[in-house]
C-alpha cells in the first residue's frame, strides 16, 4: 500500500508540476483560439449566432450612431486582434485591456435586453443568455493570464507557495 501511495504521490507531483509549467500558456492559447475564431465568424454574415444581439447592443451603446454593418466589422476586428495577441503572446497588457473592455460589452445585453437573455428573469437564461453568462469564465481566464504578464507564475509545490506567500 505504501508503494502505491508513493507512486500516486510521484505521479501527482509530476502532473501538477506540468500543469503549473504549461497551464497558463495553454489557457492563453485556447482563449486566443476562441476569440480569433469567433471574430473571424463575424466577418461572414449569418455565421455568428451572436451577430444580431451584438449589433443591437452596440447600437444601444452608441445611441444608434453606429450602423450594424460597421459595428460587426469593428467587433470582428477587435476580437481577432485579441485572439492574435493571445495566440502569439504579444502586447499582453493591451490585449487583456481589449479583452476586458469587450467582455464588459458582452455582458450589457443582460441590462439592455433582459427578456431576450432570460426566459424567467434572473434565473433561467435563454441560449443567448447562457452564451453571455459563460463569458464569466473567459473574464476569469483573462484575470489568471493577467496575473502572469509581469512574470508571475503558478507554483505547484505547496511548500514553495507558502514560502513565497510568507515573504510578501
Amino acid at each position: 500500500m505504501k508503494n502505491a501511495m508513493r507512486l500516486f504521490d510521484t505521479v501527482d507531483v509530476r502532473l501538477t508540476t506540468w500543469m503549473a509549467q504549461y497551464g497558463i500558456t495553454l489557457l492563453r492559447i485556447s482563449l486566443g483560439v476562441i476569440f480569433f475564431w469567433f471574430g473571424v465568424l463575424k466577418f461572414f454574415p449569418g455565421l455568428s449566432p451572436a451577430q444580431d444581439l451584438a449589433t443591437r447592443t452596440i447600437s444601444v451603446m452608441t445611441f444608434g450612431l453606429m450602423p450594424p454593418s460597421i459595428s460587426i466589422l469593428l467587433l470582428a476586428t477587435w476580437e481577432c486582434v485579441i485572439g492574435l495577441g493571445l495566440l502569439f503572446g504579444i502586447l499582453q497588457r493591451a490585449t487583456l485591456f481589449l479583452l476586458w473592455a469587450q467582455m464588459l460589452g458582452t455582458l450589457t445585453p443582460i441590462l439592455f435586453f433582459p427578456n431576450e437573455v432570460f426566459t424567467a428573469i434572473p434565473y433561467a437564461p435563454t441560449l443567448e443568455g447562457q452564451y453571455i453568462i459563460k463569458n464569466l469564465v473567459l473574464i476569469s481566464a483573462g484575470l489568471v493570464i493577467g496575473a502572469t504578464v509581469r512574470g508571475g507564475q503558478v507554483i505547484a509545490d505547496p511548500q514553495a507557495a507558502r514560502l513565497a506567500h510568507q515573504t510578501r
